[in-house]
C-alpha cells in the first residue's frame, strides 16, 4: 500500500465526522438566516416578549392555527397585560376570554398556573425548565419554547410543525408512537444551536407552518432542500384517507325570560366542561321546572370539533317571568347583555346574540 493511499483511509474518518458537524450547524444556521430575512416577525406575541406573553400564546396555539389564535390573543393581552393583571382574574373571568377558541381545558390550566404562580412564585414567572415544565398544561415543548424565546436559554422543542420538518430532514418515522416521539426528541437537541436560539426556535416552528406543510410543502423555497432526505419526494404523496368523526346528537331547552336566560354549568370532565349551556335534555329526562312557557322556537345545527360533530337542537321556551325550581345542577338566571362575562360555547353564544 502506498504512502498516499494508507494517509487517504487516516484521515477519511475524521473528514466524514467533520463533514456530520458542519452538517448538523448547517441545518440550524440556515434556519436562522431564514428566519431573520421570511419569518413571521410581525405575529403579535413576537412583540413585547415576556415569559408571560410567551406562555398565553404557547397555549393558545396548542392544537390551534396561527391565524385563529390572533384575534384572541389580542382580546386576552389587552384584558391582562401581564402576569399581575392575570392574578386577580376567575376562571370564569379567562373562560369567557376563551369563548369560541376551543379546548377549554387549555383556559382551566392557565387559571390553575396562574394561581400557583401568585401563591408559589410571587406572581412572578419561573426561570428555570424544572419549575417551568411542573406547572399545569405545560409540557416539555411548551416549557422549551418559554426558556428558548423568553429567556434566551437554549433548549429543544418538537411541536406539530417542528416533528414534521425533523422527520422529513431525516427521513424518519413520524407516528406519534413514544418510540418514534423519542427519536425525534433525540433529533431536536442535536440540532438545537447554543446561538440565536430564539431566531432558531421561532424559525423552526415557521418553518413547518410555513413552508415545510403537512401535504404540499415548498421544497423549491425551503432553505433545507439541500440538505433534507426527503426534499422534493413528500409533495407528490396523497391523502388518501380522510378521518370521518362521530356524531353526538344533544338536545338542549333554554328558557328565557325577557332579557334573561336560564344556564347550567356543565361539570362533566367533557368538551365545554366549566362552560354555561342550556339545560341539557337527555332521552326521557324531564325538564327540572314547570314548563308553562307562552311561546316556543326549534333550532338546529351541526358544530364540528376536532373529534366529533354535533347534531345541536335546542328548542327555546319564553317565559313571561323568572322562576325558580331545585336542581343538583349548578344554574343560574344571566341577564343577555352579561354573557359575555362567562364561558360559553361558540355555538350557544352566537345562537343567542342573534335572538
Amino acid at each position: 500500500m502506498n504512502l498516499i493511499k494508507a494517509v487517504r483511509l487516516l484521515i477519511k474518518p475524521n473528514f466524514m465526522k467533520n463533514d456530520l458537524k458542519q452538517a448538523d450547524s448547517l441545518f440550524s444556521r440556515k434556519i436562522i438566516s431564514w428566519y431573520e430575512i421570511g419569518g413571521r416577525s410581525d405575529l403579535p406575541w413576537r412583540k413585547n416578549i415576556t415569559a408571560y406573553r410567551v406562555w398565553i400564546s404557547e397555549i393558545m396555539l396548542q392544537q390551534t392555527q396561527v391565524k385563529t389564535v390572533i384575534p384572541f390573543y389580542k382580546k386576552f393581552i389587552k384584558r391582562y397585560p401581564s402576569l399581575k393583571s392575570l392574578s386577580e382574574a376567575t376562571e370564569e373571568d379567562v373562560l369567557a376570554l376563551w369563548t369560541g377558541l376551543g379546548f377549554y381545558r387549555r383556559a382551566k390550566n392557565i387559571f390553575k398556573t396562574k394561581e400557583i404562580l401568585k401563591n408559589d412564585f410571587k406572581n412572578r414567572f419561573p426561570k428555570s425548565f424544572k419549575d417551568i415544565v411542573s406547572l399545569p398544561g405545560i409540557g416539555n415543548s411548551t416549557a422549551g419554547a418559554i426558556m428558548s424565546i423568553a429567556y434566551r436559554i437554549p433548549q429543544p422543542i418538537l411541536d406539530a410543525n417542528v416533528k414534521r420538518t425533523l422527520s422529513r430532514f431525516e427521513s424518519i418515522q413520524n407516528d406519534s408512537s413514544s418510540s418514534a416521539d423519542k427519536i425525534l426528541w433525540q433529533f431536536s437537541s442535536k440540532h438545537t444551536p447554543q446561538n440565536k436560539i430564539f431566531e432558531y426556535t421561532q424559525g423552526i416552528m415557521d418553518l413547518g407552518a410555513t413552508v415545510c406543510t403537512p401535504s404540499s410543502p415548498s421544497c423549491d423555497i425551503c432553505p433545507l432542500s439541500k440538505l433534507c432526505k426527503s426534499a422534493f419526494r413528500v409533495s407528490k404523496e396523497k391523502i388518501t384517507r380522510k378521518k370521518i368523526n362521530p356524531t353526538r346528537k344533544i338536545n338542549f331547552v333554554l328558557a328565557i325570560n325577557k332579557k334573561s336566560l336560564l344556564l347550567f354549568k356543565k361539570q362533566e370532565e367533557t368538551f365545554w366542561e366549566s362552560l354555561w349551556t342550556p339545560y341539557e335534555l337527555e332521552t326521557g329526562d324531564k325538564l327540572p321546572w314547570n314548563d308553562s312557557y307562552k311561546n316556543k322556537e326549534e333550532i338546529n345545527l351541526i358544530h364540528k370539533l376536532s373529534h366529533l360533530n354535533l347534531d345541536i337542537n335546542i328548542t327555546i321556551l319564553y317565559f313571561d317571568k323568572k322562576f325558580h325550581f331545585k336542581s343538583n345542577k349548578e344554574h343560574k338566571w344571566i341577564e343577555i347583555t352579561d354573557i359575555d362575562k362567562y364561558g360559553l360555547p361558540k355555538p350557544i353564544k352566537s345562537i343567542i346574540t342573534n335572538l
